[in-house]
């Protein structure tokens, strides 16, 4: 367990020494376990309501996941940049400004999980009637959210304790906390779903309660650290300087997921007047698109770090070497899985729906969507090493415009002159390529020398 530790994550190292490509991947394997256990929650779910209830049910959840970023999404975003803050400065060895950044980051949690919590419950049944759930779902979807979001500040706290820790290089133990609670959340979904008969009210009361079991060992980790990294909440305070730089790098990501959250329930809807079992079939293909580009996910989440740790530390030819390599085995290993997804989507959408009808509408995503899967890589690698460079903005603008705005109205009008459902599969390959190449025009264009000293000047 030691040379474990040692080599994947489990201490508060920084990033900065040894080779590149072991240090991003040593970074990202725990990263990759801990989304893998993160996206077991959701299949949990899935898995359960798919055999154990109704159709209805089942779409009710696997329809839910853009609504339900929509809110967490954005202040996930800015938990993403306050580990940015975190990494720039335990890169240069400030440790008082480490304390600080800490500090302010879990306060800033806690004020966010209560403004998730009632932004959740008054939102969530409007937005439902504005994405046409069809009646049959529409009180499984109520319930489910009412559920989730009244107990959504477990999840918001959760991810606020993780970006901490991951920040400071320890990717292993929220993957422990993970495994746990993992295995926790398939016993309660099969005692409340299963045995109970609790439907999707069972289903978002096991999520709540594990992923506030995870928080809890999250905060145990962080309150018993024996150096200056310790979480002591008599320190708890918004310190001004650090919570500008925290919104600064955070707030664009924030409103990115935020916004294409809001042109994804926008799309949604789309899918939805082509009935539940479009809407089971959509919901399982992304069920298993993002289990298969977990390896992809994870890469682009080590490389903010991994370059903020690096500019902090002033190796600015380290930093471009990790992006480069980050973009190109991210893209590398899309395309693979792609390829493979592409063939096997068939008998993997039978694991959650076994509806025929459901099966082909999630086929037929997959077929137009699985090829384009190296594009989808390079946008998030790409937005990751910007994140790193303290350039959010580039991304979140970049995303907006071709993740929200092309996407919404392309969907719009190209379903009205085409109303089949490979018109709405058509919107993802299409913008992401777009973003795609905005994103290569920027890297090659911009001056990364120059991008790195205003990251530098920033501290």
């Amino acid at each position: 367990m030691s040379i474990f530790k040692k080599h994947f994550g489990g201490r508060n190292e920084p990033l900065t020494q040894g080779p590149i490509a072991q240090c991003i991947l040593s970074f990202a394997l725990p990263l990759f376990f801990g989304q893998l256990l993160q996206q077991l929650y959701n299949l949990a779910d899935a898995w359960v309501l798919g055999n154990f209830s109704t159709n209805e049910a089942f779409a009710a959840v696997s329809s839910g996941g853009n609504l339900t970023f929509l809110i967490i999404g954005f202040f996930s975003g800015i938990a993403v940049g306050g580990g940015v803050v975190i990494s720039r400065y335990y890169g240069a060895g400030d440790e008082e400004n480490v304390v600080r950044a800490i500090h302010t980051n879990f306060l800033f949690g806690i004020i966010a999980s209560v403004l998730s919590t009632v932004a959740g419950l008054l939102l969530v049944p409007r937005l439902l009637l504005l994405m046409n759930t069809p009646e049959a779902v529409l009180p499984y979807s109520l319930l489910y959210f009412r559920i989730y979001f009244g107990g959504v500040f477990t999840v918001i706290l959760y991810n606020i304790c993780m970006a901490i820790m991951q920040s400071l290089g320890d990717s292993l133990h929220p993957l422990y906390y993970l495994m746990v609670s993992s295995v926790l959340n398939m016993a309660l979904d099969l005692l409340f779903v299963a045995a109970f008969r609790w439907g999707v009210a069972g289903a978002a009361a096991a999520t709540v309660l594990t992923q506030g079991f995870s928080f809890l060992l999250c905060l145990w980790r962080m309150c018993r650290l024996r150096d200056y990294t310790r979480l002591d909440f008599r320190k708890l305070q918004l310190y001004p300087g650090i919570l500008s730089q925290v919104l600064r790098q955070g707030l664009p990501t924030g409103v990115q997921n935020a916004v294409i959250s809001v042109g994804n329930i926008v799309v949604q809807s789309n899918i939805n007047s082509f009935g539940q079992y479009a809407m089971s079939g959509q919901g399982a293909y992304a069920k298993i698109e993002g289990l298969v580009f977990l390896p992809i996910t994870s890469l682009s989440m080590a490389l903010p770090t991994f370059i903020s740790q690096n500019l902090g530390a002033r190796q600015y030819d380290r930093a471009k070497k990790g992006a480069a390599f980050g973009l190109l085995s991210g893209m590398t290993m899309a395309e693979l899985i792609g390829v493979v997804f592409l063939f096997a989507a068939p008998p993997a959408l039978r694991f959650f729906v076994d509806e025929p009808e459901a099966i082909q509408f999630g086929a037929i995503h997959a077929r137009v969507v699985a090829p384009f899967f190296f594009l989808l890589a390079f946008s998030h690698c790409a937005a990751g090493v910007l994140r790193g460079c303290g350039k959010s903005f580039v991304p979140m603008v970049t995303m907006l415009a071709f993740w929200c705005c092309v996407r919404v109205t392309y969907v719009t009008l190209a379903v009205r002159a085409f109303p089949v459902f490979q018109t709405i599969s058509w919107a993802y390959p299409l913008t992401w390529s777009l973003s795609s190449a905005v994103f290569l025009l920027f890297l090659l264009k911009s001056d990364w020398l120059h991008a790195f000293d205003i990251g530098k000047q920033q501290l």
